[in-house]
């Protein structure tokens, strides 16, 4: 359950920062002796936006993943629900955690993207 948010998220972020780094391109030299970057901005929005779909797609699995095998426990030791209701909540607050984060590294890079 967690496995599944965790790979998300790290790949929508390599995925985010990669795609930001890549659209900077490579330095050319300019005809007065400055180095004039060549910018792709579109590189790095797109790979900001696949990204943070990654997240919210991975966040989603998991925290749908704990949910669905909470209720199926409840539904076999109804008696066990206040012992379950803790540790569910914990891990799907964890992975909400882990996916804001991913959000927000999708956005810096969205947005240094769009700085350039």
């Amino acid at each position: 359950m967690v496995r599944v948010s965790s790979w998300a998220l790290t790949a929508a972020v390599l995925l985010a920062l990669g795609s930001a780094a890549w659209a900077e391109g490579p330095t050319q030299p300019a005809k007065d002796g400055v180095s004039a970057r060549t910018t792709d901005p579109a590189l790095g929005l797109l790979g900001a936006a696949i990204g943070a779909g990654v997240v919210v797609i991975g966040g989603a699995l998991g925290i749908g993943l704990i949910g669905s095998r909470v209720t199926e426990a409840i539904a076999r030791q109804p008696e066990a629900a206040n012992t379950m209701f803790m540790p569910w909540l914990l891990t799907a607050a964890m992975i909400e955690g882990a996916t804001l984060f991913g959000l927000l590294i999708c956005f810096l890079a969205y947005s240094a993207a769009k700085a350039l």
